[in-house]
């Protein structure tokens, strides 16, 4: 015979009452863009941005203090720079995923362009929480339209190497660049990046110093990268500075050179294939006459 299974009733005849529960959301973090000079270019979404959060996280709270001062912005801020953001970084996605919004500026422009940031960018997305930038300033895109150089495409670079071998490298790729180059320096060191741009073959190409961006004595100095060497070898800059670059000149084939490197290669028995490479490569020649001089048509 079957065992009967005895149901035993709750005490007092009722279930126990079961604990309520929320789902918690987590919050956003901001990446907000702050002045490079002029207050006036802190847009209206950012102030906005920055009041509704629960914590910004800056890179010099002394530094910003005044800025939020004058927005009228009393949220809470923490300090948040290269010595401490791997520290900090796992404590702010713990609250990002308790659900609060955070914020992170830098001292000016736009946070992890040369500046911290990164690390919690990344923590924040590996976590599954949204980043979402507030744009605004940029030392960087206020000097490359008002440079007078191309800004079809550019490549920024940061601060060169300060180490010499390193820095003559890098110099020669970014003389090698066609495309404008917008580099960070500090004011003590212009001078020796334009010599050393100059050194490297560079003194005669376009280049423009542009200094304390938006601000009152904002300046931009435009000349050959020699006559700008010259300049700053006497007179230091002050204030924050970008060094911009223009691109390499397109070189112009040397087609007969061309034709007699492609009539030895033939005569050595090069396969049409690499012989067109060659050509590419020593001479800069278009692919279809690189193929009619390796036929030797």
């Amino acid at each position: 015979p079957r065992r009967r299974m005895r149901v035993q009733p709750f005490p007092g005849g009722k279930p126990p009452p079961v604990a309520p529960f929320r789902i918690i959301m987590a919050g956003t973090l901001y990446v907000v863009a702050t002045p490079i000079g002029n207050r006036a270019d802190l847009t209206p979404r950012a102030i906005e941005t920055l009041r509704g959060v629960a914590l910004i996280v800056a890179e010099d709270t002394r530094h910003s203090a005044p800025l939020l001062a004058w927005a009228g912005i009393s949220t809470p801020v923490r300090s948040y720079h290269a010595h401490n953001e791997a520290e900090q970084s796992p404590r702010l996605v713990a609250r990002l995923l308790e659900g609060s919004d955070v914020a992170l500026i830098s001292d000016a422009g736009t946070p992890l362009v040369s500046d911290p940031g990164a690390r919690l960018v990344d923590a924040a997305i590996a976590a599954g929480i949204t980043v979402t930038p507030i744009p605004g300033a940029s030392a960087i895109l206020a000097a490359l339209v008002a440079s007078g150089l191309s800004a079809t495409a550019f490549t920024f670079l940061g601060f060169l190497p300060r180490a010499a071998t390193e820095r003559r490298a890098a110099a020669q790729w970014v003389l090698a660049s066609p495309h404008t180059v917008v580099l960070y320096e500090a004011p003590p060191r212009v001078a020796d990046l334009l010599q050393t741009l100059a050194a490297a073959g560079g003194a005669e190409r376009r280049a423009v110093v542009a200094r304390e961006l938006t601000k009152l004595h904002e300046e931009f100095r435009r000349g050959t990268v020699a006559e700008l060497a010259a300049y700053y070898g006497t007179t230091a800059p002050r204030g924050e500075v970008v060094v911009l670059i223009g691109g390499a000149p397109p070189t112009v084939p040397d087609h007969d050179a061309a034709a007699r490197r492609a009539s030895a290669l033939r005569e050595e028995g090069t396969s049409v294939r690499d012989t067109v490479r060659h050509l590419q490569k020593e001479f800069g020649v278009a692919r279809n006459e690189a193929y009619r001089l390796a036929q030797g048509t």
